[in-house]
């Protein structure tokens, strides 16, 4: 599946900022088997002092800014071609939960993709009692890694309640659990928690989905969203495997990927400084146009 993307993020500030540094992770990137980009460019304006683009540690596109001199806004803006390949059907050959730990242990490999980094406790997602006692009854009989996340997957979709205006992004995840609602990245969030519980390594997946429209109704502009997900390591010969528990699938081509991390510390799409005051808003709209 081949789609057109644009992504427009625009913060608006009470009083003219100045001294803006920040940090973006917004660009998608070529992954073998998984998805071709065909062509991005990413857009800034005011345009800054300086700019740079590098790959972090995860292999993520990350985009440095400076700004110095005073704006009373800013506007991202990302134009894309990706090719995103559909995922094969998969036969079940991953480890039991028991047996996962062994082959964790034999990865001698540390680099981006290497299970180690996705296993312990990391910035927004630590232990939970609650989240890790849920888990245990979701998997009990699980045969397979494969099988247990799957349940889990499908499980917190049935807990949870989708709510845009329960959580923020500095929600912790027990809060959210506790409260049975929230977004997508809390979703993502408390999946991830409950596979490091149980022993299996599982990471945070930032990116865009495109939405269909109601039958028979017309396709809205800007009304696809960023989105986020859980890349599972279901062991040595079956790898990492995507699932989205907001929606209760596994990630296919309907998931664009522009980030991975261990949460959403790792990926968030802006994160930076600046001297203002007063109030700050944003906005965004997105948009995911297939092609054939």
């Amino acid at each position: 599946m081949i789609y057109d993307i644009r992504l427009s993020m625009r913060y608006h500030y009470g009083s003219p900022a100045m001294g803006g540094r920040h940090v973006l992770r917004l660009l998608p990137y070529n992954i073998a088997g998984v998805q071709q980009v065909e062509r991005a460019q990413l857009v800034i304006e005011p345009a800054p002092h300086t700019r740079s683009d590098s790959v972090d540690f995860y292999g993520n596109v990350t985009t440095s800014l400076v700004l110095t001199n005073a704006h009373d806004a800013i506007d991202f803006t990302l134009t894309a071609r990706v090719q995103r390949t559909r995922p094969e059907d998969l036969f079940d050959t991953t480890p039991s939960l028991a047996g996962i730990a062994a082959q964790v242990a034999g990865w001698r490999d540390l680099s981006r993709a290497s299970p180690h980094h996705y296993l312990m406790p990391s910035p927004r997602v630590i232990r939970d009692a609650d989240v890790a006692a849920w888990a245990r009854d979701v998997v009990a009989g699980a045969p397979t890694v494969f099988d247990a996340a799957n349940r889990l997957n499908c499980a917190l979709h049935d807990l949870m309640r989708y709510d845009p205006d329960a959580t923020t992004v500095e929600t912790p995840l027990s809060e959210a659990f506790a409260a049975r609602h929230g977004v997508c990245q809390d979703f993502s969030h408390i999946m991830i928690a409950a596979l490091r519980d149980l022993g299996v390594p599982a990471g945070y997946v930032s990116g865009l989905l495109r939405t269909s429209p109601p039958p028979g109704q017309p396709r809205l502009e800007g009304a696809d969203a960023m989105h986020a997900w859980v890349a599972v390591w279901c062991g040595r010969e079956l790898g990492w495997v995507q699932f989205d528990p907001t929606n209760a699938v596994r990630a296919g081509t309907d998931h664009i990927l522009i980030a991975t991390g261990r949460d959403y510390s790792d990926v968030a799409p802006v994160k930076g400084v600046l001297r203002s005051s007063g109030a700050q808003t944003a906005a965004q709209a997105v948009d995911v146009v297939p092609l054939d």
